[in-house]
């Protein structure tokens, strides 16, 4: 299996961390690999985004050619419309609901949403309530990488392996939130996508996603 992702956020939201478990995970389940370094400015705010490429094969080429991603992972919802037009047809976005204001004419947020909701295939989350409810803000960029998990080639157990692996020096409390934003992430995403099946319009849909409780969710 092939699949190209661009990784985007902000600085600061734990983009090079995302990589870094889905370049562990590659490499344990015996894939090849390239990663474009991170672009953007380093700051914290600054906008930053890495091509990322899967395979079995040999990979050429670290960039992806617009047109040809699979996956739009995305920590911030601006970020994620920069790079819709690379989208293949059929490719998905998966993105935060929360903006990162760090520009004066930011958009107002409903109509931004709006936009990627009319995608065919999008899914949109509240990272930042996710990661709070298992334990740290920090932990969106997790969230988001949950959400992802099932378009993944990889097993969960390999991810959650990594995930750990990751934060392992920082103590066993941010492993297990990290982890669990990772769940929560991904339950969350089915509840979405599920809703979308049923014919919820996205806008109602992130309404009673917002009702959930991630740490009893079961999407069916």
């Amino acid at each position: 299996m092939d699949l190209n992702l661009i990784l985007a956020g902000v600085g600061g939201q734990g983009i090079l961390s995302i990589a870094w478990v889905l370049d562990a995970a590659a490499t344990a389940e015996g894939f090849r690999f390239k990663q474009a370094e991170v672009h953007g400015m380093a700051q914290r705010g600054g906008a930053v985004q890495s091509h990322l490429r899967l395979s079995r094969d040999p990979i050429w080429s670290d960039l992806i050619p617009d047109g040809a991603v699979d996956v739009v992972l995305s920590v911030e919802p601006l970020e994620a419309l920069r790079y819709v037009h690379a989208l293949r047809p059929g490719g998905t976005v998966i993105a935060s609901q929360n903006p990162y204001v760090n520009i004066p004419d930011y958009p107002d947020l409903e109509p931004l949403l709006d936009r990627i909701a009319a995608l065919p295939d999008h899914v949109l989350i509240d990272a930042a309530r996710l990661a709070r409810a298992a334990g740290n803000v920090r932990a969106e960029n997790m969230v988001l990488l949950g959400a992802a998990s099932t378009l993944l080639p990889f097993a969960e157990a390999t991810l959650l392996d990594q995930v750990a692996a990751l934060f392992a020096a920082k103590g066993e409390t941010l492993v297990r939130v990290n982890q669990d934003a990772f769940r929560f992430g991904k339950q969350m995403a089915a509840f979405y996508r599920v809703g979308l099946v049923e014919g919820i319009a996205p806008a109602e849909l992130r309404r009673r996603c917002a009702e959930q409780d991630p740490r009893t969710l079961a999407p069916a």
